[in-house]
Parts: structure tokens; sequence; C-alpha cells
């Protein structure tokens, strides 16, 4: 059986989330048709977890020593939020090693993660993004040209970061410098976007060479102003509706961007792209390459409603690079 390793932890904000999702990967991965493994890293600290042990990895040949033998990595499902698994780099070190893996390249991983860049190049594509601004630290601004430019209310985010961590909704002029040295603390370049008032929708997209899956739409209605870091992940903060109930029109507009949007980014693997649909127009906020796995987060609960099991899901996922 091939060696399977699931990758969660990382270097961002989003750690603790991320060792969350790779354990629901973890326990759904089919035992019997492999040899899982579950490995936690931050930094240069790389080891698998088995029980209550841990094996430190030799990254040299991506491997670990057990029990004297040298178990080597088949393939790797990286479900690691932020840096490093959803900017490219861990991408990057397994093309290098030549180890297949689940999910998008280390062009379209760091190309994503880049809210801005990201947004400026699906915009010059015909999707509509909302009007921003980006800062980078050091830079001086006007707070008044900043609201000249996006408007009040607005939202200031970190441009590389995930989960809400760093968000503001901003209502006066007067708030914003706060605001942006809040998201100034999660990463060196802040967004701030105007606020689009509407009704919130993500979608789940999934193609292979024999699979081609547009998840049902979920409607998002936080309980908070927004939908924040709580609201993610605390079930009592939030009403999911999946599918969501809106005109069948409108679902197949959704549905159809996500999947124009999957292929123009050359995306590979399950992921989730967030909108906001005002008067019957759409907006992305962002494409999530590495979507929330924990047994809240949408994509499993998208992939229940079609009936399907994440470990079947998973295993055609897994067995589309493995061949």
């Amino acid at each position: 059986m091939k060696n399977v390793v699931v990758i969660a932890g990382g270097n961002s904000s989003e750690h603790d989330v991320s060792l969350q999702s790779g354990d629901y990967v973890y326990s759904e991965l089919d035992g019997t048709r492999y040899n899982k493994y579950l490995m936690h890293m931050r930094g240069r600290d790389w080891h698998v977890v088995l029980g209550d042990e841990t094996f430190p990895v030799d990254r040299n040949d991506f491997s670990f020593m057990r029990n004297g033998e040298k178990v080597v990595f088949d393939f790797v499902y990286p479900i690691i939020h932020g840096n490093p698994g959803e900017n490219g780099m861990l991408q990057g070190y397994l093309e290098m090693m030549g180890v297949p893996y689940a999910g998008c390249s280390t062009l379209c991983t760091a190309l994503t993660f880049d809210k801005h860049t990201c947004n400026t190049y699906l915009a010059a594509c015909g999707v509509n993004v909302a009007r921003s601004v980006m800062i980078t630290r050091g830079m001086s601004f006007s707070a008044g040209e900043i609201v000249g430019e996006v408007g009040l209310p607005c939202f200031v985010k970190p441009n590389a970061d995930g989960s809400s961590f760093g968000v503001s909704k901003v209502k006066t002029e007067g708030e914003l410098p706060a605001a942006i040295e809040k998201a100034f603390g999660c990463c060196d370049a802040v967004l701030v976007e105007s606020f689009i008032d509407g009704m919130e929708l993500t979608c789940g997209v999934c193609k292979t060479r024999n699979m081609d899956v547009v998840l049902p739409i979920a409607k998002v209605i936080p309980k908070n102003e927004f939908f924040d870091f709580e609201a993610k992940y605390d079930p009592s903060m939030s009403e999911e509706l999946i599918p969501a109930p809106i005109p069948d029109e409108l679902t197949g507009r959704v549905k159809k961007l996500s999947s124009a949007i999957y292929d123009i980014l050359r995306c590979e693997g399950i992921v989730r792209i967030d909108y906001i649909v005002r008067d019957g127009e759409i907006f992305l906020l962002e494409v999530n390459t590495a979507p929330g796995m924990t047994s809240n987060s949408f994509i499993p609960k998208m992939i229940h409603a079609i009936g399907w099991s994440v470990r079947d899901f998973l295993t055609r996922v897994i067995e589309d690079k493995l061949k």
C-alpha cells in the first residue's frame, strides 16, 4: 500500500485550525487502501504523530525512521491554511522532491493566497470584485483618500492570511488607522475593500481526470456583524443553509462562475470560492485553495449534501494524482 501523509499546522495564525482540519482529513482517509500518517509542522519542526509518539522528518528525502526502518512518503495531502501550505512554498518543496500531492500547484496557490493579486488578475478576466486599496508596511497613507476610493463602511484585512484573523469592519474614517495597524499584525500588506451589502454565498469545486463536481452552494448568515473567525468555527454563531435557498437562475450563475474561476486559475483538487451577491450581481470575495476541513467546515457538509462520503471523495482526489 502507498504511504499517504496528511500535513497540518504551518506558521500562520491558522495553525491550530489547520491541526483540526488535519485530524479530520486523517480520520477520513481510507486505511484499508493506504498506510496513512499525520505530520505536524511549524517552522523547522516537522514530525510525524503516531499516538503519543512523534518522529522527526528528514527533509533531505522526505522520510522518517520508525523501529529502525525508513518510511518514505508516496503522497501528501496538505491541509495547511496559510504559510507555507497555502502560498505555494510547501508545494514547491514537494515538486522538487518529486512527491505527488493533492490540491493546487505552486503557481496557483501563490497567486490565490495574495488577495490583491488574485482579484486584480480575475478582474481582468471579467470577474466582479470589490473596489480596494492595498497598503504595504512602511507606506504612508491618507485615511481620507482611502475612504474616498472605497467608501464607508469598508473592510480592512490582511492581504495574505485567512480565517478572518485581523479583519475589521470600519464605519468611520477615524477607525481606519487602528484597523490597518491590526491587520499589519498578521501580514506585511493590508487590503482595504469597499463594503458590499448583500448575501454571502460559498461554493466548492473539485475537478480531476474522472470527476468534475461543483458542490451545492451554501448561504451564510452570520450572527456577528460579518463572517468572522468566531462565526466560522463556532456552529452557534452562524447559520449555514446547504443547498442555499436561492433562485435556480442564481444557483446556475454562481456554479458556472465558480467552475470558470477554477479553470482560469488552473486549480486542482478541492477549492472553495466565496461571494457576495447584491441585487443579483455576483462579487468575488476570495478563492480558498486549502479550504477548512474540520467537522464544522463547508466542504464536508457540501459533500454530504450530494450523498457522498468524505472518505470516497478524498480517495478520488488522491487516486487522480497517484495514477
